[in-house]
């Protein structure tokens, strides 16, 4: 895939200094990659939301609603204005992806027209290197989505191509779907017709959330619940 073709869509929410600086160097570098990034932000911190419009070729939305989904559905939307063939779905922390891994994704993925959605799975050396509660449940959801939806792969690691026709389905997709809106968003490719293709690369943790403490234990089998919902949400 030729990377002029695609514009990027995310999320931020800076709850604290310390995500703020993180987000801030992640984002940064993702500016600095060229293509136009739309940002659906929480706008809970004024300054946070100020640096992101100083950002080259950034455009921000601050949802009316509070919640990840209406997050990600103005990030979308404003990726739509783009006119790019696909949308680059990704979340702001993925640093080491944007640093590297990212341009050969985007160089192996498939453009033709029955392609959908196309997701950047990871190979089980780098699914390894995840803490284990992550790799439980992930593993659950991408044993689901490969039996649901016809492709065995991982589905859990995070950034994925959207085909420009796909968009406009996305705005109707459940408020209340949390990190499912994802898997809601795979089975709506299928229902549409089109493929979901995976790309397997080596896309491995990063080296600070390689420890899991209880509370993201609990917020893991929260997600697979979500998860779960998403991918049954579309008949």
């Amino acid at each position: 895939m030729n990377a002029d073709h695609v514009g990027v869509a995310t999320i931020s929410w800076a709850r604290t200094d310390a995500e703020e600086t993180l987000l801030r160097r992640s984002l940064e570098r993702l500016a600095a990659m060229g293509m136009p990034v739309a940002v659906g932000d929480a706008g809970t911190r004024p300054s946070f939301t100020a640096f992101l419009e100083r950002l080259p070729g950034v455009a921000v939305a601050i949802p009316p609603t509070r919640g990840l989904v209406p997050q990600v559905q103005a990030s979308l939307a404003l990726a739509s204005t783009f006119d790019k063939r696909f949308t680059l779905y990704v979340e702001p922390d993925k640093e080491l992806f944007f640093a590297g891994p990212m341009g050969d994704f985007l160089r192996r993925a498939p453009d033709d027209a029955g392609v959908g959605v196309v997701i950047a799975a990871r190979s089980d050396r780098s699914m390894a290197t995840f803490p284990p509660m992550q790799r439980y449940t992930e593993g659950v959801i991408n044993h689901l989505c490969g039996e649901r939806l016809g492709a065995a792969g991982d589905y859990s690691y995070g950034p994925f191509l959207i085909a420009r026709v796909l968009l406009p389905k996305f705005s109707t997709l459940d408020p209340t779907l949390g990190w499912g809106w994802r898997h809601a968003a795979f089975a709506t490719t299928v229902r549409s017709g089109l493929r979901v293709a995976l790309v397997t690369g080596e896309y491995s943790c990063p080296p600070d959330q390689r420890v899991e403490d209880e509370a993201e234990r609990a917020h893991r089998v929260r997600q697979l619940s979500e998860n779960i919902r998403g991918l049954l949400a579309v008949p």
